[in-house]
């Protein structure tokens, strides 16, 4: 009776768990109510299996605690599915994501079955012993105490740094130098159209995000962690261009000393506060992170430089 408690419990709570972790935010991603029901039917699977673990090694089944090591395999696939149905999209976006961030969505969703089937798992063991000393009520009542207690520490791991935490992120001035669009002393691009300058000038915002230290700025620097800049910020925010007008795609250029990034946009709402706060927190992806100076070769160049 307690195996099948503790089973039952485990998984509702490894469930919720999942569901609690399943967001639809700006990114749009996933989808309702499509993606929903595909996302919390594997975190069911992925809870259910969790459960199932410890019974099956209490009564010597280790056959069934194999299955762990093929949802493993699974949900590796997951990976895979929302990587490729992501980059399916990307044409449609009118700023792409690019393949970092939509790399990183992917690990994300992958990450989050692993941590629905972890929450079972652990739910299962507390209900198992609190049912050797208590009441199967106040066992099952610990399981789920425990079970919430482990989603929130585990779910507060996995906010990662964002923008705003290795660099300091300011409004700057957009400015021509002859057709050349300027934000400070970094080049953006070529305007060739005397319409185009007057309405960046008009319209348009600086923002420049200027590195912390040396790991800051090797971080920034990845393309794909500048193209998820720009599609948070275009998210949040809107952007006044559209198909086949290039003169305003909105840029992130980098300044080859100083590592600062640079960038003009002309927003949906021209909001100054709003868009330094939406380039703030846009997450730090996985694979942009840099650490020079974790290296002996980087903490010299660093000391040269100074």
């Amino acid at each position: 009776m307690e195996a099948i408690t503790s089973v039952v419990t485990a998984s509702l709570v490894g469930f919720f768990a999942r569901l609690y972790m399943l967001r639809t935010d700006y990114r749009q991603y996933p989808s309702y109510p499509q993606g929903y029901v595909i996302h919390l039917s594997l975190g069911l699977i992925a809870s259910f299996l969790g459960a199932v673990a410890v019974p099956a090694l209490l009564v010597k089944d280790y056959a069934a605690a194999t299955f762990l090591a093929l949802a493993a395999t699974q949900f590796r696939e997951v990976r895979k599915t929302e990587r490729e149905t992501l980059s399916n999209l990307e044409p449609m976006e009118l700023i792409p994501r690019g393949n970092g961030y939509i790399e990183g969505i992917a690990r994300v969703f992958e990450a989050r079955n692993y941590l629905a089937g972890g929450t079972a798992l652990f739910t299962s063991i507390v209900v198992l012993i609190l049912s050797q000393y208590w009441s199967l009520p106040i066992a099952i009542f610990g399981g789920v105490v425990g079970g919430a207690i482990l989603v929130w520490l585990l779910d507060g791991m996995m906010i990662g740094p964002k923008v705003g935490d290795l660099a300091n992120v300011r409004g700057a001035e957009i400015r021509f130098t002859g057709p050349l669009l300027m934000v400070e002393d970094i080049v953006i691009m070529n305007v060739g159209l005397e319409t185009a300058r007057q309405r960046l000038l008009k319209e348009g915002i600086g923002v420049l995000i200027e590195p912390r230290d040396p790991n800051s700025k090797a971080t920034l620097a990845n393309l794909g962690q500048r193209q998820a800049i720009l599609h948070d910020a275009t998210s949040l925010l809107g952007v006044e261009m559209d198909v086949g007008e290039p003169e305003y795609i909105p840029l992130l250029r980098r300044h080859p000393v100083t590592g600062a990034l640079a960038m003009a946009i002309i927003p949906g709402e021209k909001n100054t506060v709003a868009l330094l706060e939406a380039v703030r927190r846009t997450p730090i992806l996985e694979a942009s992170v840099r650490k020079p100076l974790a290296s002996q070769a980087g903490r010299l160049a660093d000391r040269h430089r100074e």
